[in-house]
């Protein structure tokens, strides 16, 4: 079974990084969907960090974690 994480990370007032994490997110996410998604988060200025406000897009990326699990008896 696979589970999928999409992180998107950000630069807050401070210059650290803040990391925003969707779990269950859709296989077939685009560039284009993730980037107005950032950019709506920032325009709507919809979250803070302990460093302050979300200013400025860092990266985002689609984490795919593979689970087997095994019949223990």
């Amino acid at each position: 079974m696979a589970i999928l994480k999409l992180e998107m990370i950000f630069k807050n007032e401070e210059g650290r990084t803040s990391k925003l994490s969707v779990e269950d997110a859709r296989s077939d996410l685009t560039e284009v969907e993730i980037n107005g998604i950032m950019d709506e988060i920032l325009q709507q200025n919809l979250f803070t960090s302990s460093g302050g406000d979300l200013i400025k897009k860092e990266k985002a990326q689609l984490i795919t974690t593979e689970i087997t699990e095994f019949s223990i008896i």
